[in-house]
């Protein structure tokens, strides 16, 4: 926890410093419980930009791959990621999120799944079904040049309540409907820039 919190404090300055970060909404987003941040993905560095914003720990997923040169996984591991396997969230995995969520941690997951954009996967509004987690849609707004402004957009929770079932056409109503809030965020913070 202590290498978690120095280490977003120093990367908060580096980010704010070198893309101009302004981050808008925080009050949105709840100060303890189970709560899922699901951001647009428009680069590699949206998690750790997105995580430095809040003064919560933030739990990624992030793939395998990452973890197996072992500086590199005792660092991740540090900052909060877990591992999935490629091509896949894996059985363990999904239980792992949701044992996390039920003891009331935040997780940040990219709906879209790749970087770009695209139709949004049904792992978060599943998670936030089954954990009861606050799902809180956010928009990463503008480029990762060096000391261009780059915004992050913590919308108003996600109302799950009509989403209750954790059938396949009810799930994939919540993420269009979580994918539908990120996207206004991104639109409301393109027009203001």
């Amino acid at each position: 926890m202590k290498t978690y919190k120095f280490a977003r404090y120093l990367l908060r300055q580096l980010f704010r410093f070198l893309y101009r970060i302004e981050a808008h909404g925080t009050q949105h987003v709840p100060k303890e419980g189970a709560v899922i941040i699901c951001s647009n993905h428009i680069s590699n560095w949206d998690p750790p930009v997105v995580g430095t914003q809040l003064d919560r720990i933030v739990r990624f997923m992030a793939k395998e791959e990452l973890f197996k040169l072992k500086p590199l996984g005792w660092l991740f591991r540090a900052l909060g990621a877990f591992p999935v396997k490629r091509g896949g969230v894996s059985k363990e995995s999904i239980k792992y999120a949701i044992q996390l969520l039920r003891s009331g941690e935040m997780l940040c997951i990219f709906p879209e799944g790749t970087r770009g954009g695209g139709m949004g996967k049904k792992g978060a509004a599943s998670l936030a079904v089954r954990s009861g987690a606050t799902v809180i849609p956010t928009a990463v707004v503008g480029s990762y040049k060096p000391f261009r402004k780059l915004n992050i957009y913590f919308g108003e929770p996600v109302d799950m309540s009509a989403f209750s079932g954790d059938t396949s056409d009810s799930l994939e109503q919540a993420t269009e409907e979580i994918m539908r809030r990120i996207r206004e965020l991104a639109n409301r913070g393109t027009a203001s820039n």
